[in-house]
């Protein structure tokens, strides 16, 4: 079987690795960053305990990535804060582990296809463009939340935080985001539904004063999986990762779900239709956090009527601790309802 993987972010890196390794698959890499270019736009936070693993299975040791070991997150509410004791949160040197997965595979940078182009050469096209989804139906009525991020160096003791830090913008709109990268190095950014980020950032960047290294910024699919299908064109082409929904909505973590999602379709790439149950099976509760989402940015969430919903995401992130790298409280979460 002959796969083409468009998009080199985490999921397309992982899939390159994988797929390079299936004696029954050529494989073959587009990315349309040229490779002096190439960039790991997002955030670089994830949680240690499950990237482990998923580092293994491409032959890497994840500790050798690790920038940041988070003790704990403090999280501002405005008039509340709250201190989430960490349990595996790290920093990483995303684009690193990313260039180390598809060492040995075959990447045609500064090249995005069209579809029309990779059909007569690849039984398979993988869509893992994220937010552009550029080989799949377009969506209707989908959610995405503009970004902004920085990495920036602080002179020794000058650094505003030393461990994580977030900032809820009103109605869970989005946050802002302040991680550290060690040595002085940080990333802050933030992402707001009501496009507020790019001037909260800019203020905190006027505050604490650093030397600016880069600038980025993309939007991101909050829209879960179940509200992004189809998931393939009907032909070759299937998404994989952010493309097809896999972004946490409450906290806009998309590393670990994207390469969940990634090997579920290795496991399922022979048949799209079990693929397809198995994503959304994997992700139901992203719907019900979706839903959440929704109604505090809308205005319309009541503790009363979505109590239920609190509950069940409640009860999905308390068994899965390790799995987010933080405590989970329910006290916590109750404040969190009410910004």
């Amino acid at each position: 079987m002959k796969v083409a993987v468009v998009g080199i972010g985490v999921a397309g890196a992982y899939l390159m690795n994988r797929l390079s390794d299936m004696h029954d698959v050529s494989v073959v890499g587009f990315e349309r960053m040229r490779q002096d270019q190439h960039d790991a736009v997002c955030a670089w936070a994830t949680c240690e305990n499950v990237m482990s693993g998923l580092a293994k299975n491409c032959g890497l040791n994840f500790q050798d990535y690790v920038l940041h070991d988070g003790k704990y997150m403090r999280v501002d509410l405005g008039s509340d804060s709250v201190d989430l004791k960490l349990k595996g949160m790290v920093s990483y040197d995303k684009l690193k582990l990313i260039q180390d997965m598809i060492k040995g595979t075959e990447i045609r940078f500064g090249r995005a296809p069209r579809k029309d182009e990779l059909e007569p050469d690849f039984d398979l096209i993988v869509d893992s463009t994220g937010l552009h989804r550029n080989y799949l139906p377009r969506l209707q009525n989908e959610l995405w939340i503009p970004c902004v991020q920085y990495k920036v160096r602080y002179k020794p003791g000058k650094e505003p935080f030393d461990d994580f830090y977030l900032k809820a913008f009103p109605s869970m709109t989005g946050y802002f985001w302040y991680f550290p990268l060690g040595n002085g190095y940080a990333h802050i950014g933030a992402g707001d539904f009501a496009k507020g980020h790019n001037r909260f950032v800019d203020e905190f960047l006027h505050k604490h004063d650093c030397e600016v290294i880069k600038k980025v910024g993309r939007p991101v699919r909050i829209s879960p999986p179940a509200n992004c299908e189809p998931f393939t064109d009907g032909r070759k082409s299937v998404g994989v990762g952010e493309s097809i929904g896999t972004v946490f909505a409450l906290l806009g973590e998309g590393i670990i779900p994207s390469t969940w999602c990634a090997d579920l379709f290795v496991q399922n790439m022979h048949d799209l239709g079990a693929y397809r149950n198995a994503v959304i099976r994997k992700f139901e509760i992203y719907s019900t956090v979706f839903k959440f989402v929704q109604m505090k940015i809308a205005g319309k969430f009541s503790m009363i009527k979505h109590a239920g919903d609190m509950l069940k995401i409640y009860n999905h992130m308390k068994s899965e601790e390790d799995r987010y790298g933080m405590a989970v409280k329910w006290t916590d979460m109750l404040k969190v309802s009410k910004i």
